[in-house]
């Protein structure tokens, strides 16, 4: 690929930037729009659930052999493809007639979204050969993740109250327009010099161990814990996760690397972004429900009541990446599960007449562990790994956040639909948040340490011998 100039790599770096705004804003957009779709399509909590994780399960499920797809058969090509099929289902999203055919529009936006999210960074990186530069374009491009699930309920609540529910979806489509004729104009082709082969006997057992755990957790609640096919489904997805162990441990071109996970930091990072995903979409999820049908508050409200998050991630989010890069990720890891633990816990104080400065103050709290958690992940994913490493790496990592938080949103709205009061229900999920945060936080001891840095050497150097044919 021939070198760009200045201005066209910034061009498409915004490209990038847009689609990756788009993907994760819909994680956290929907769940303002929430009460206003149980009452006009008379959902259930259960249909809530699956309106959020039919989109975050797929793009778990999918995020890896999109990235290797792209590399063999373009990353633009595949951007492209991925950019239509978004805004295919962010269409039917919005003419949805019924919560079924929303939940299955839904998996449609996320089928396009794991095309868009690991491409684009993928693309990103090819872009910006120069590594000083290209490190600067790569912050950029992750801290859009996270304002963007920060000031999802902002925006959401805006439209929802303006325009009504199905605006949230029909806002993605003329900005999917606007970013597919971009691409196609200023986007140059790429591919990968070493292409990973397919695993499709690891992709359909991802996707079988993450899908029967979520609909076990999600339908629990109607079905019991005892029924028959709730403990199938959790049977299901132990022998597939057992079968996945053993099979890509065989495997040349292992879907899922597990050697990455001889790294101590490697696997610190990959569970941190589970367990702090969980605590955030939980939080999100019964924050928005908490604001509306339990404060009263409209949906704009709602979302107002979030800015502080958003505006924390706005501030914090470059800090943390400077901290990362010169004192590594030791500190903002502290932080963020410090963070996420406290406002558990000062949540379960907050009943239904609440002061709003302090229902605020606590948000403020979500605000600072948003705001410090992506970047010492990332880092953390990545650290000492073998270039070749880096995106299956940070592929993962991005693979354990959306499982964090398809998990999350399973698990908090089985709590909260157990059929007691919804704020004493809703005191098991800070309680939970509470457990995820103090994980965290013993996890970025763990992982920051001389013997954790000592086995990531290690795994590094597995593959430098594995590269050069050793």
């Amino acid at each position: 690929m021939t070198e760009l100039s200045r201005r066209r790599r910034f061009l498409v770096l915004a490209i990038c930037c847009a689609s990756i705004v788009v993907v994760v804003m819909d994680i956290s957009i929907v769940n303002v729009a929430l009460p206003d779709m149980r009452r006009d399509l008379a959902a259930s909590v259960s249909g809530l659930q699956w309106t959020v994780d039919a989109y975050t399960l797929v793009l778990a499920g999918f995020l890896l052999v999109a990235g290797s797809s792209a590399d063999r058969f373009g990353r633009r090509r595949v951007f492209r493809i991925g950019l239509a099929t978004f805004g295919l289902g962010s269409l039917l999203c919005g003419l949805a007639p019924g919560i079924g055919w929303l939940v299955a529009a839904r998996a449609v936006q996320g089928v396009g979204g794991t095309m868009l999210n690991p491409v684009a960074m993928a693309i990103v990186a090819t872009t910006f050969p120069v590594p000083a530069e290209r490190a600067r374009a790569i912050g950029v491009f992750a801290s859009m993740s996270g304002l963007a699930l920060a000031l999802g309920p902002i925006l959401g609540g805006a439209l929802v109250d303006g325009l009504g529910w199905r605006a949230v979806f029909w806002i993605n489509v003329p900005i999917v327009v606007a970013a597919l004729v971009c691409t196609t104009l200023f986007v140059p082709e790429s591919r990968a010099a070493r292409v990973r082969r397919f695993d499709p006997v690891g992709q359909v057992l991802v996707v079988l161990v993450l899908g029967s755990l979520v609909y076990a957790i999600i339908e629990s609640t109607s079905l019991g814990w005892t029924s028959p096919v709730i403990l199938g489904l959790l049977a299901v997805a132990a022998f597939g996760a057992a079968g996945l162990l053993r099979y890509e441990a065989r495997r040349t071109d292992p879907l899922l690397e597990l050697r990455l996970f001889r790294s101590v930091p490697f696997s610190s990072a990959i569970l941190i972004a589970v367990l702090s995903l969980c605590g955030f979409a939980a939080f999100l999820f019964v924050t928005t429900l908490y604001l509306q049908n339990v404060r009263g508050m409209s949906a704009l409200a709602a979302g107002l009541c979030l800015l502080p998050v958003g505006v924390l991630v706005l501030v914090l989010g470059p800090l943390a990446g400077r901290v990362v890069g010169s004192h590594g990720p030791r500190v903002p890891l502290v932080v963020a599960g410090t963070a996420l633990a406290l406002g558990g816990g000062a949540s379960i104080l907050l009943g239904p007449d609440a002061p709003l400065p302090a229902v605020l103050a606590v948000y403020l709290l979500f605000g600072v562990f948003l705001g410090t958690i992506n970047p010492p992940i990332t880092n953390t994913a990545v650290s000492g790994m073998p270039r070749s490493m880096a995106g299956l790496a940070a592929s993962v990592a991005s693979t354990g956040r959306q499982t964090g938080t398809t998990l999350g949103v399973a698990i908090a709205g089985t709590i909260v639909g157990s059929g007691t009061a919804f704020t004493d229900a809703a005191r098991g999920v800070w309680w939970l948040v509470l457990a995820l945060g103090a994980g965290v936080l013993v996890l970025a001891l763990l992982s920051t340490g001389r013997w954790a840095m000592g086995t990531a050497g290690q795994t590094a150097a597995l593959f430098d011998g594995i590269d050069r044919g050793r």
